[in-house]
């Protein structure tokens, strides 16, 4: 017994010992962060796959069957005619002939970018700017057959022919911040995580694309400050970005579907049902080349259908009508995938997201899976009978990967106990997994899908593995509507249930998010806090996800009342543990759980000694239409729910130590949240801290901006702890 003592003291010894190691210099440089699956390429017959290498200068060919590298399929060192050193980023035609590569990437908003691109002959070894054109690409797009590229240059779509090396313009007239083609609006980008419209036919025939008139959009302005690095000099006087904005109940952009036949280079209209101020949030060829199938949201976002439309003669046909008396779920139009002879659509009809299988005509076939939990994301299907998901029937802190055939048998593939991603190659013969636990690093492997056995181990991050912290403990507790939530608690090593512990409460808290769950999680700042003697605590609240339809869409129409509520709820909670310091509670959030922070410290009475709010919306009447009209209807039809769960109008009740941080830059929750909030808290007599990044987005990006930000928020919680 001495002897298991001696060793069990050791390794907490030694457990303390690397913990007390981290510091926020290592934290804000990633070094603890654990390697994931690098992107992968799938050949269409679904036997090989592709993956650049970490330095982005060569790409290897790898087999399924085995996971082994069958090639080098191209390599900066050794390519013709390579001017660059390295690739930002890589496309493969279906057949691996082409390679379609990308460099100076430059970033737009959060996913779309412009680039450089070239095209490589894989058997030539050869490397060719894929424009003579001096400006930069979007959205190239190989098509089926490998032999063409569609593109686009400041708002108008181009087509490139590889074998005559030809280039010719598909559309004319795009305008600059009122109409452009394949490219979509920031507000579609942003809400809908549609970026690139082109799509072509399963012929190669046929390009379909959105054109987009921002026209009645109004415009929204940031100033950047470009402050020089050198500090030799500096700009006198700030540039202006304006691009388009559409707040909550005013107009959107007006988007129709086109297509361009190849052949004859006629470019028409496809005649698609859309309600006025409507949306369409998804287009994509089915395999057969006669059907473009659209997805169309009504501005209220509670009625979703599907047409299967002809791209020749641009008739449409309705397949799919789904309804909610909230909103449809999102993964309703943006996970439905389309086979030979049916297609599966995911739905929360029946109260829990799960899948639907249809004919290609849209007539209803069976229900794949069922039960009270959640389909996290779809997959994909052999085309036969096997259909594979991840889902979380353990409970909603997990995610396994699954498989149910048409008899209704369900095979779990992954192990159990933890967090599952996949990636499923076209054929659905092989998955590549990713897994890990609250205690394990991801274990990227790559997995037979019909035996269910491991092809190959890929990535096991080892040198995470030998830098332990401390785990996370999960609860749950009852608010006080008699609703359980989930939760789990971080604490320091040599924790001592006799002392009382300061309290960081983290939080995102928006609708369908979910932080508490059983996965591996990067070493941040509050893993620091937790070894400088805090205790993290972290509830998912009413509106978060994997519980359901009534546990997330019961915020509709009140966003943030219950969030916030249930924040105050679980603070009451944690009050209550003996180990617990009940008067240095502070609550933290970024972006939405920004605004959660504002509302809890707001309607808590005292509850929390401080809070941190990053990148806060401050009233829903400043945020964009897509998001906020999703959840809130309009401030028009929903007056009274913009204002009671407005920080803005409340700011006169703000109750503890207050940080306020955001990025001058930020696209997305812009300054004017923070600066509306500023003045309210000065009208409301209420001093605060606020720390501002110049130039800086939503994500506040760069090691020395996340060092300051990091040091700032935790000298600001020490300062004011008691």
């Amino acid at each position: 017994m001495k002897k298991l003592l001696t060793i069990l003291t050791l390794f907490a010894s030694s457990l303390f010992y690397a913990s007390a190691t981290i510091t926020l210099e290592e934290i804000a440089s990633n070094k603890y962060k654990a390697t994931t699956m690098s992107k992968v390429v799938s050949s269409a017959d679904g036997k090989y796959y592709a993956v650049a290498n970490p330095e982005r200068t060569m790409i290897f060919k790898y087999e399924y069957a085995t996971g082994n590298v069958v090639d080098t399929i191209f390599n900066t060192a050794t390519a013709r005619d390579c001017k660059f050193n390295k690739f930002d980023g890589f496309e493969m035609s279906r057949d691996f002939r082409y390679i379609l590569l990308h460099t100076e990437k430059e970033k737009i908003y959060r996913l779309s970018y412009k680039a450089k691109y070239y095209t490589v002959e894989v058997k030539r070894n050869l490397v060719k700017p894929l424009t003579k054109d001096a400006r930069k690409q979007q959205l190239a797009t190989i098509s089926p057959n490998g032999r063409m590229v569609a593109f686009v240059m400041d708002g108008d779509i181009y087509l490139k022919k590889l074998d005559y090396d030809s280039q010719s313009e598909v559309t004319q007239g795009a305008k600059q911040d009122t109409l452009m083609y394949g490219v979509t609006s920031w507000a579609y980008e942003e809400e809908f995580r549609f970026v690139n419209s082109l799509t072509w036919s399963s012929d190669s025939e046929t390009l379909a694309f959105l054109r987009t008139n921002e026209g009645n959009v109004k415009s929204t302005s940031m100033q950047i400050y470009q402050p020089n690095q050198s500090a030799q000099s500096y700009e006198t006087y700030p540039s202006e970005y304006k691009y388009k904005y559409p707040v909550s109940g005013t107009d959107c952009s007006v988007t129709e579907v086109y297509t361009y036949t190849v052949e004859s280079r006629v470019v028409k209209k496809m005649n698609v049902p859309v309600e006025e101020g409507g949306y369409i949030p998804r287009i994509l060829f089915t395999r057969d080349s006669t059907s473009l199938a659209v997805m169309t949201l009504n501005r209220e976002q509670n009625l979703l259908n599907v047409y299967s439309v002809n791209p020749k003669s641009g008739g449409s046909k309705l397949l799919v009508k789904e309804s909610s008396k909230t909103w449809v779920d999102e993964k309703s139009y943006n996970n439905i995938m389309f086979f030979d002879n049916y297609f599966v659509m995911p739905s929360m009809r029946d109260g829990n997201r799960h899948l639907y299988q249809y004919s290609v005509n849209g007539k209803f076939i069976r229900q794949l899976t069922s039960g009270k939990w959640d389909v996290i994301s779809f997959l994909g299907s052999d085309g036969k009978k096997n259909f594979y998901y991840t889902a979380n029937p353990e409970g909603a802190i997990y995610s396994g990967f699954y498989k149910v055939d048409t008899s209704g048998k369900v095979a779990m593939l992954s192990k159990k106990g933890g967090y599952v991603t996949a990636d499923v190659n076209p054929s659905a013969t092989y998955a590549i997994v990713s897994y890990s636990n609250i205690t394990t690093p991801y274990e990227v492997t790559l997995l037979n899908t019909q035996s269910g056995k491991t092809v190959k181990n890929i990535e096991d991050n080892k040198s995470i593995k030998g830098v332990k912290f401390t785990d996370k403990e999960f609860f749950s507790f009852t608010n006080e509507d008699g609703i359980s939530l989930n939760g789990y608690i971080l604490k320091p090593l040599d924790f001592n249930a006799n002392k009382r512990y300061p309290v960081i409460m983290m939080q995102y808290s928006g609708p369908g998010s979910q932080r508490v769950l059983n996965r591996w999680e990067a070493f941040d700042w509050l893993h620091y806090m937790v070894g400088e003697g805090y205790l993290v605590v972290c509830v998912d609240p009413r509106g978060t996800g994997g519980r359901g339809e009534e546990f997330s869409h019961c915020i509709y129409r009140k966003m943030g009342i219950y969030e916030s509520q249930d924040q105050i709820s679980a603070a009451k909670y944690i009050s209550t543990l003996p180990y617990v310091d009940k008067d240095n509670i502070t609550l933290y959030g970024w972006s939405f759980g920004g605004y959660n922070t504002l509302m809890a410290l707001s309607t808590s009475k005292g509850i929390f000694k401080n809070g941190v709010s990053v990148a806060p919306v401050t009233d829903w009447n400043f945020y964009d239409a897509i998001y906020t009209e999703r959840y809130m209807n309009t401030p028009q039809a929903n007056e009274d729910g913009y204002k009671v769960t407005s920080p803005l109008l409340k700011a006169s009740d703000l109750n503890g130590n207050l940080l306020l941080i955001t990025g001058t830059a930020d696209d997305n929750v812009r300054f004017i949240n923070t600066m509306q909030y500023t003045t309210a808290l000065i009208r409301a007599g209420k001093q605060f801290d606020m720390q501002l990044y110049p130039d800086c987005n939503h994500s506040i990006l760069g090691y020395e901006n996340r060092l300051h930000l990091y040091t700032r928020i935790c000298d600001f919680i020490k300062r004011n702890t008691k």
